[in-house]
C-alpha cells in the first residue's frame, strides 16, 4: 500500500532502517525476549516474511517462546497467510477502508475491501478471538485496528458491521482517533485536518450499536 497520509513514511516510502541477516534478526528477537518484551511485533512484514521465518527457526532453537505478532495494513494474500498458520500467534491487521474507491484514491490499491475481508476471515480462522492472560498481556488471537478518518472517509460503519456479522462480536477492536495529516495528506483538502471529537464519538457509538465492546474506551 502507498498511503498518502502514512505516519511512518520515513520507513515505508524512503526505505529507512538497516539490513539484517537471518542470524542477526534471530539475535535481535532473543535480545527483546531477555529484556522482558511481551511479544515480537513484525510490522508490515509480508514482503520479507521468508527471511523472518528463517530467523524464527534459528531463534526458536535458542529458546524464543514469546508470541509473534503479524502487524499489517490488512491488504494480504490468502496464500501467504495460509503458509503462516501455526507460526503467528497474534494477528493485528488494520481495516482501513470499506470502499475500494477511497482505497485507490488514498492508498493506491483498487481491491482493498475484498482483500481485507478475506484476509481477516483467514486470520480469525487461524487464531480466533484475542486471548489475554491474568496480567493483561495478549497471548493469542486477532486484534483489529481501525483508524477513524475525517469525513468518515474510512467507511467506519461498514467496517464495524463486517466485523460484527462475519468475524465475531467478541473481536477486540481498537477504534483509533489519532489520524493526523502526515506525509502528503496536507495537499489533499479532505485529508488535511484532524478528526473531530464528535466524529470519533459517533464511531464509538456505532461500534456499541453493533455490539462490539472489546477494545473500546470506557467513555462516554
Amino acid at each position: 500500500m502507498a498511503c498518502v497520509f502514512c505516519q511512518n513514511y520515513e520507513i515505508s516510502h524512503f526505505a529507512g532502517g538497516d539490513e539484517l541477516t537471518a542470524k542477526q534478526l534471530a539475535g535481535a528477537m532473543l535480545r527483546l525476549q531477555r529484556l522482558g518484551c511481551h511479544n515480537i511485533n513484525l510490522v508490515t512484514p509480508t514482503h520479507v516474511m521468508h527471511s523472518i521465518v528463517r530467523a524464527l527457526a534459528i531463534a526458536a532453537q535458542k529458546g524464543l517462546c514469546i508470541p509473534l505478532v503479524y502487524n499489517c495494513g490488512g491488504y494480504e494474500a490468502l496464500k501467504t497467510l495460509r503458509l503462516l498458520e501455526g507460526v503467528i500467534d497474534i494477528y493485528m491487521p488494520d481495516i482501513k477502508y470499506s470502499s475500494n474507491e477511497e482505497a485507490q484514491r488514498y492508498s493506491g490499491v483498487k481491491d482493498y475491501w475484498e482483500r481485507a475481508k478475506e484476509s481477516v476471515r483467514e486470520m480469525y480462522r487461524q487464531v480466533g478471538d484475542l486471548e489475554i492472560d491474568g496480567n493483561g498481556v495478549a497471548r493469542r488471537g486477532l486484534l483489529i485496528r481501525h483508524l477513524v478518518m475525517p469525513g468518515n472517509l474510512a467507511g467506519t460503519n461498514q467496517v464495524l458491521e463486517f466485523i460484527a456479522r462475519e468475524i465475531s462480536r467478541d473481536s477486540y477492536v481498537n477504534v483509533m482517533d489519532q489520524y493526523r495529516p502526515c506525509f502528503k495528506a496536507s495537499r489533499t483538502p479532505e485529508l488535511s485536518r484532524l478528526v473531530t471529537r464528535s466524529e470519533y464519538l459517533r464511531c464509538i457509538t456505532e461500534a456499541r450499536r453493533a455490539d462490539i465492546t472489546r477494545g473500546l474506551p470506557n467513555w462516554p
